[in-house]
């Protein structure tokens, strides 16, 4: 069937108003559930494959937030979907207010290859959840987890409810050209635009999930052992290839090589003797080149190898680098870690405000006169004081960027609202009609208009 055709037949499905009831949003996200526990080992295989990932961080960053996310929204739905009464103003006596949630249609879901399962189900989990039906794109760089998700997905539902494009950039192009109600898009900023660019000439609403240099700052104060274990955590989670990972370091002069000691420590703990078995790989060729070459010129104080054949680049320290460097060009995606040393942390603050608005922003810190400093004069999309990443693990809180790092936000019920429209209604009573808003117009009822609306 043809994407056009795809897309027809949803709108047909949508249009006879079968996705809208609690019962069959609950049934669906149960379907989902149990095809997501019945295709586990075609998943773990499938991220080795792809990624190289341990099962433990498969479960931990990729099928259990997923099924974290499913379990929040089935616990949240019924009352998620209720009419909410609001006050209605005097002027509009005698009514009712009401803020009422509906569907927005047809939705498209593009998902990038760094998670390939999770940045994929966890918008799906909310589309399903807010009664649409939805076109998923997975990624065509994580081949195997994307046929992993056209089974997972085919397994529990028609195409005419969730359907699944697989492909490259033509299919892609081909999803665009159709017109949807609305598009989920995570990925890099340069195909953000392009989306953004394609849903414009439709008016079509977008949430964009980009990502950025995600500046990881340790003050002198901080927990050195601690900040450094966790900073580690960040940066080797997925082989660096998270959106939100720590992208480079400010480290506090005074605390500068014990910081390096404590990482390098850190490392040695994660990683016994060395062995990088349990370290994903870097996605491709292309992409291991790239990373691997930010390295080159720089000072290296941790780290460094790499092993082309299985495209394994170890944790790395670069240390003293300019903010001139190719490595501060670009968002890194992969273990590299610069450092740039201060003594100042104004100047911190200084450097962050002047380059594009982060995903995310990471401070370690035992003082709360920084810790408000830096909150009140950064902007980012979210982020931790003393850890990194685990933000976006909790259902409770919303994820999403801000400026140049996207726009929209979702998990739990920031998911619910994304894909639903909120439309407000005024339900006026019969019994009184006031006068004063109908011709002809005096001063008596510009009079009474100023009384109400002022």
């Amino acid at each position: 069937m043809s994407i056009s055709s795809i897309v027809q037949e949803q709108r047909r499905f949508f249009d006879a108003g079968s996705t809208r009831s609690y019962n069959f949003r609950k049934t669906a996200l149960l379907s989902l559930r149990k095809s997501i526990l019945a295709n586990g080992a075609l998943i773990e295989d499938a991220l080795k494959k792809d990624l190289g990932k341990a099962a433990t961080e498969i479960y931990m960053t990729e099928t259990g937030m997923v099924l974290e996310e499913i379990s929040f929204h089935l616990k949240h739905l019924k009352h998620w979907m209720k009419d909410k009464t609001v006050p209605t103003p005097l002027s509009q006596f005698h009514g009712k207010s009401i803020i009422s949630p509906e569907p927005h249609g047809v939705a498209l879901i593009m998902s990038p290859w760094n998670y390939p399962l999770q940045l994929c189900l966890a918008p799906v989990v909310g589309a399903i959840s807010g009664g649409n039906c939805v076109v998923v794109k997975p990624s065509a760089y994580a081949a195997n987890t994307s046929h992993a998700i056209a089974k997972i997905l085919g397994d529990a539902f028609n195409p005419e409810h969730i359907a699944v494009i697989e492909g490259g950039r033509s299919e892609n192009s081909a999803l665009l050209d159709e017109k949807f109600d609305y598009i989920f898009f995570t990925g890099s900023v340069s195909v953000g635009k392009i989306v953004m660019a394609a849903a414009s000439k439709n008016l079509t609403p977008v949430t964009l999930e980009l990502g950025g240099k995600s500046p990881c700052i340790i003050d002198e104060t901080a927990n050195i052992k601690l900040a450094a274990r966790r900073a580690a955590f960040g940066k080797v989670l997925n082989g660096g290839q998270t959106c939100v990972a720590p992208d480079y370091l400010f480290v506090h002069k005074s605390v500068k090589s014990a910081f390096i000691d404590a990482f390098k420590a850190a490392l040695d703990e994660f990683f016994p003797n060395g062995d990088l078995t349990e370290m994903p790989s870097i996605i491709n060729d292309k992409h291991f080149e790239r990373v691997s070459g930010l390295m080159k010129g720089e000072k290296v104080v941790c780290g460094g190898r790499t092993d082309p054949t299985k495209r394994l680049i170890e944790a790395t320290l670069l240390d003293d680098v300019s903010p001139d460097a190719p490595v501060m060009q670009e968002e890194i995606f992969g273990p590299v870690f610069p450092i740039m040393p201060f003594s100042d942390i104004s100047k911190c603050i200084d450097y962050i405000k002047k380059n594009p608005k982060p995903l995310a922003l990471y401070l370690f810190t035992n003082s709360k006169k920084t810790e408000q400093q830096v909150l009140n004069n950064c902007s980012f999309g979210g982020g931790c004081i003393n850890d990194t990443i685990i933000h976006l693990a909790s259902s409770q809180l919303s994820f999403g960027g801000v400026g140049d790092s996207g726009m929209g936000e979702y998990h739990g019920k920031a998911s619910f609202d994304t894909f639903s429209h909120k439309r407000s209604i005024i339900k006026k009573f019969n019994w009184i009609d006031l006068p004063m808003r109908y011709h002809p117009y005096s001063k008596i009822k510009l009079n009474l208009i100023r009384m109400f609306l002022k």
